[in-house]
């Protein structure tokens, strides 16, 4: 723009979102991941992107939407889980936190498109439209019975969709994918519109959400979805051998159960026997939003007399985590750039300015 009498609203918007462009979708598709490792990077929420050797590239939950934008609306929408779980009607204030940092309509190339469950933050009509538009490949659409249900009410043909319920399991390229029960009893309380359920038998959590266990030649990566803390996280780390473990992490405000504690992710970490545990989606709403050292700090109190064999990574939106070359990092931080530095001479008046 050369001057503001050109610049518009719509102007302002096309120059800034996505705020990071198109600079992690580069970043994925130049990543070379070497053999026996695999490559992952958060995209806020549960958002996962994964990468392996031979260049299989799926997503899970790939979200880019918004949370709420205006007061005017007061109340919820009939049905929702929230208003269903605790009686309240007052609208929900989760703005959205956390920036945008993929672009979903810059996306090369995708093996797979997975979700875990239906609700509004894990699936993307948006991303949806770029896949059946623009990537050559027929690639398919995986997720349980409501997350295939809502692709196509989305215009998803039936036949790219694949409906899978825990034990089913799908082979790409050097990748499997295990569908595992899922724990997310906020998802049983939602309903279609107003419907009354009280004293009525839950619907069928299959049907509602799943958990995955992707096996990659760098290890195997559990993606918990939005579970809630569950005993029988322990099965399924007997069942199974897992490497890394994302588990959905949040403040609960007063009258709502909808996150992990920070207790409740270490607990999940010992029940799964897996080697490092990534607390992920408090980060997206102001109003679960939580600060993930304080399950670094439970940890180092409880590490020693608990044994644990696990250590909690901390993560930041856009990150790239290699397991297991980083197996072994606490905390992540960006690049911090100027690795070139006195690469020139520098331009000053003169050296002691500096």
């Amino acid at each position: 723009m050369s001057t503001v009498d050109e610049i518009t609203r719509e102007s302002w918007i096309l120059n800034t979102f996505p705020e990071w462009g198109t600079w992690l979708n580069e970043e994925i598709d130049e990543e070379v991941v070497e053999p026996g490792n695999v490559a992952m990077w958060w995209l806020g929420c549960t958002s996962l992107w994964v990468k392996t050797p031979q260049n299989c590239n799926i997503s899970i939950d790939l979200w880019a939407g918004k949370g709420k934008q205006t007061k005017k609306v007061k109340d919820m929408v009939a049905g929702h889980q929230m208003a269903n779980m605790c009686g309240c009607r007052k609208l929900q204030p989760n703005l959205r936190a956390s920036v945008f940092v993929i672009d979903p309509f810059a996306v090369k190339h995708v093996d797979a498109v997975l979700a875990t469950h239906y609700h509004q933050d894990h699936m993307d009509p948006n991303y949806a439209a770029h896949v059946l538009r623009n990537i050559e490949e027929k690639i398919p659409f995986i997720g349980p019975k409501k997350s295939v249900e809502t692709w196509i009410k989305w215009g998803v043909p039936q036949d790219r969709c694949i409906t899978v319920k825990p034990g089913d399991t799908i082979k790409i390229k050097d990748l499997e994918i295990v569908a595992l029960e899922s724990f997310d009893r906020t998802c049983l309380v939602t309903t279609d519109g107003n419907q009354d359920i009280r004293g009525v038998c839950p619907t069928d959590m299959d049907e509602k959400a799943v958990n995955y266990l992707i096996k990659t030649p760098g290890g195997n990566i559990y993606h918990s979805g939005d579970s809630h803390y569950s005993i029988y996280f322990a099965k399924h780390g007997k069942d199974h051998h897992v490497d890394v473990a994302l588990g959905s992490f949040g403040e609960n405000p007063i009258g709502v159960a909808d996150k992990m504690t920070s207790i409740d992710i270490l607990r999940m970490a010992e029940a799964l026997r897996c080697k490092v545990v990534i607390p992920v989606h408090y980060d997206v709403w102001t109003n679960f939003m939580a600060d993930p050292t304080e399950i670094k700090h439970l940890y180092d109190y409880r590490k020693d007399r608990l044994e644990y064999q696990f250590h909690p990574f901390l993560w930041e939106v856009g990150g790239k985590f290699v397991y297991p070359r980083d197996k072994d990092k606490k905390a992540y931080h960006h690049d911090r750039g100027f690795s070139d530095c006195f690469t020139h001479e520098p331009n000053t008046p003169f050296t002691s300015i500096l």
